[in-house]
């Protein structure tokens, strides 16, 4: 049996196992007053009393919707995740992977400088990086990722690589909203984009050389597709690329 109670905006709801919709919806508003505040005056303009304010609730309501203030943050930072997400164009097969990836970063910087306080809130602190959204975009990364790996183009180890582009994008745009207005020279995002490129990729596919490290890359790359190596030969073949890859 569902049980009642009364919630700080005078209404009363029904508590069950699953979240009602007008519990959603009531949470997704006090996720958008938040937003509001949290760009209109920064981190600080974000107190439980004048989200619950401008959302039309009492207090109370937001320590029953979210636990806490924390909890709250957390929540908006997830909405900015799935956001950016939402903004994230995935293409299987690029014409050209390399101006595929500059298209990728160059998305990173125009979400995060249409949304500087959200961005701000979304990438300072480490914990964030649980946020189910965050994963499903490193995810598409990792895809554009093993894409240039297996076309030959990954001069660095995959998860290397993944790492110096988020790190960059994220550092650029950080970096930019830090400076003062008169200071923002847009050749800085050009060439911080440029040098994340040139860190993560060969000039030309490595697997058109000798060398033995782009071919085991790709070819590593194109494993998890393999389907007449059994698991132990499949583990057995991928620790001699990984030793070969690293050797590059």
């Amino acid at each position: 049996m569902p049980s009642h109670s009364r919630d700080g905006d005078g209404t009363t709801a029904v508590k069950s196992d699953t979240a009602s919709p007008g519990r959603e919806q009531t949470r997704q508003r006090v996720i958008e007053a938040a937003i509001g505040l949290l760009t209109r005056g920064g981190r600080d303009a974000v107190t439980t009393r004048a989200v619950a304010d401008a959302a039309g609730l009492q207090p109370p309501a937001i320590y029953r919707l979210f636990g806490d203030k924390d909890g709250l943050l957390d929540a908006v930072a997830e909405h900015g995740f799935a956001a950016f997400l939402a903004t994230k164009h995935i293409d299987p097969d690029p014409e050209d992977p390399i101006e595929d990836l500059r298209a990728g970063w160059d998305v990173a910087i125009e979400f995060g400088l249409a949304n500087p306080a959200l961005f701000t809130l979304m990438y300072t602190e480490p914990t964030r990086t649980t946020s189910a959204a965050f994963k499903a975009g490193m995810e598409i990364l990792m895809g554009r990722v093993r894409r240039l790996a297996a076309g030959g183009w990954l001069r660095v180890d995959e998860e290397l690589a993944a790492q110096i582009i988020h790190a960059t994008a994220r550092g650029a745009v950080l970096t930019w909203l830090s400076l003062p207005q008169d200071g923002r020279n847009p050749a800085l995002l050009t060439t911080l984009r440029e040098s994340m490129v040139a860190a993560v990729t060969n000039q030309q596919p490595a697997v058109k050389d000798s060398g033995a490290a782009g071919a085991a890359r790709a070819l590593r790359a194109a494993l998890p597709e393999q389907t007449n190596l059994s698991r132990a030969e499949q583990l057995l073949l991928r620790e001699w690329l990984n030793r070969l890859a690293a050797d590059g």
